[in-house]
């Protein structure tokens, strides 16, 4: 007999109309589409392994797939508060050995953790994992819990890129507090130097023939895939392909003030008011100041943004995918309106905005998907400026800001504004730049009470992705072997009476490599 559905009010989707419990997990047996995985990274020290971690990790939770970060660095600084020298990482210091083992196992726990009892879909493993014994560890422990094992491995043998990585990135590590430039990095090579005499590269061709990996070769400039499980790994393959390094600015902004935006209404596709002429032909200055070099020009398929971007006098790109949000039966509406002609679906929306859909409409939800392709190409582009629509902009910044699913929708993103990001090393910049026209206020506070948090909608076999909250930190080290690493000071770093801790001390989170 057919099972009896019910429709969701929020999200408008069948949900069953049982009381039966969600499937639970299982630790063996056969791997569904949608098992945990594990990322595991490979490669030397200053490759960027944390850098594709943290970017790769931002992009997974803002399509909506509960991810985090594990990096063994972290671990270690809180097992030994006190870092003295390479001396730590050399493969005969079997003392420090057993310390950074057992800092390995202690994230590895985590990840179960987080895996099986905290709704998390993808568990980023973020260490050198340079040797087949520490991945066969790794191997087993993923087979023993049901997880897929997806590998990503960094090789970077340009002397110059890794020199770079490490002034930008390494000196401002923890380890090197106290330390100046000259020493940290000697220091650091030496520490490299100590992991390339056992390093044992990924063997797509024969030992690790088996394997679901890919290895990123020269920041991108070319790419080996092995043995690809699922859609996941496929995304994730593709991210990896579109993403580079080189410095770049992206320009987000709004359209100018709407004629809609006079009457309080949302959606339509209005022309600009006087202001928001006035606003183009501003933005049209200040994109002159900035001579930038290829600046691409991006707009939605709307009249408001194609007539800001006319008055720049430079080409632009129209974007359906950066249409704004669809409101469905409320499009041309005032909130008044809404809130009288359709009181459930106005409060509805209040009570969870980022999964509310619309009737005949889109969510933010769907909004991300749609704009995934221009994520992608955003990516792979330098300098832009995206003409667009203000949920559009909220989304897109969320990506880059790393917000979650549940501030996104309430991003500030005021008319005749224009937002500079620069990305960094492991984030982005942003500088918010008012070009001093006038205009309405359409943004709405978050309602007292949709305050509480986020409540992400259960199905009976699945949760609706929502990126993941960061649970109550806690120690990640119960209890170690009384293990103490003796390694000599390297000269100049740090005051000689500073002792060296014991393991399972804690000391202030990093996110450092190992």
């Amino acid at each position: 007999m057919p099972m009896e559905l019910t429709q969701s009010r929020i999200q408008k989707i069948w949900l069953p109309n049982d009381n039966r419990p969600a499937l639970p997990r299982r630790s063996c047996g056969p791997q569904l589409a949608n098992s945990p995985t594990v990322i595991v990274m490979v490669g030397l020290p200053a490759r960027g392994k944390t850098y594709i971690s943290k970017k790769l990790t931002r992009y997974l939770n803002w399509i909506g797939v509960p991810t985090k970060v594990f990096n063994v660095g972290e671990y270690r600084r809180e097992a030994v508060k006190h870092y003295s020298s390479y001396d730590f990482f050399r493969p005969d210091n079997e003392e420090a050995m057993k310390v950074r083992r057992q800092c390995a196992l202690a994230a590895l726990r985590d990840v179960k953790l987080y895996l099986t009892e905290e709704a998390g879909q993808i568990a980023v493993f973020d260490a050198t994992n340079t040797t087949r014994e520490r991945r066969g560890m790794i191997l087993n422990f993923a087979k023993e819990n049901g997880f897929k094992v997806f590998f990503i491995e960094s090789v970077c043998n340009d002397p110059t890129v890794v020199a770079t990585n490490i002034m930008e990135v390494k000196l401002s590590s923890p380890d090197y507090r106290d330390c100046n430039s000259t020493d940290a990095m000697e220091d650091f090579m030496k520490r490299i130097n100590c992991y390339q005499a056992s390093y044992q590269p990924l063997d797509p061709d024969d030992y690790d023939r088996e394997l679901s990996l890919i290895k990123v070769i020269d920041v991108g400039r070319r790419f080996l895939v092995n043995r690809v499980q699922d859609h996941i790994q496929s995304r994730i393959v593709y991210y990896l392909m579109n993403i580079h390094v080189q410095p770049r600015t992206i320009y987000l902004c709004r359209h100018g003030e709407s004629e809609f935006n006079l009457k309080g209404k949302i959606g339509g596709d209005s022309g600009l008011s006087n202001r928001g002429k006035k606003f183009a032909l501003a933005l049209n200055k200040f994109v002159e100041e900035q001579n930038l070099k290829d600046l691409k020009v991006w707009t939605s398929q709307l009249k408001r943004t194609i007539q800001t971007a006319e008055a720049l006098q430079l080409p632009y790109e129209q974007w359906k995918a950066l249409n704004e949000i669809d409101a469905g039966v409320c499009e041309e509406m005032t909130y008044e309106e809404i809130r009288e002609q359709h009181p459930e679906e106005f409060a509805l929306r209040d009570q969870d905005k980022y999964y509310y859909r619309y009737p005949s409409g889109e969510s933010y939800q769907d909004l991300v998907q749609r704009l995934e392709p221009v994520i992608m190409e955003l990516e792979r582009q330098e300098n832009v400026l995206v003409i667009c629509h203000q949920a559009v902009m909220r989304c897109l910044l969320a990506y880059f800001l790393d917000k979650s699913a549940d501030e996104m929708p309430y991003l500030k993103c005021p008319l005749h504004t224009v937002l500079k990001l620069t990305p960094m090393a492991y984030g982005c910049r942003v500088e918010s730049i008012s070009l001093n026209i006038e205009a309405v206020n359409t943004h709405r506070e978050r309602p007292e009470e949709a305050k509480k948090g986020p409540n992400p909608l259960m199905r009976r076999n699945s949760v609706t992705p929502l990126a993941s909250p960061e649970p109550t930190k806690k120690p990640r080290i119960n209890s170690f072997e009384e293990h103490v690493a003796v390694s000599s000071a390297l000269p100049g770093c740090v005051p000689q009476e500073v002792p060296t801790q014991l393991p399972g001390q804690n000391m202030n989170n990093s996110q450092k490599p190992l």
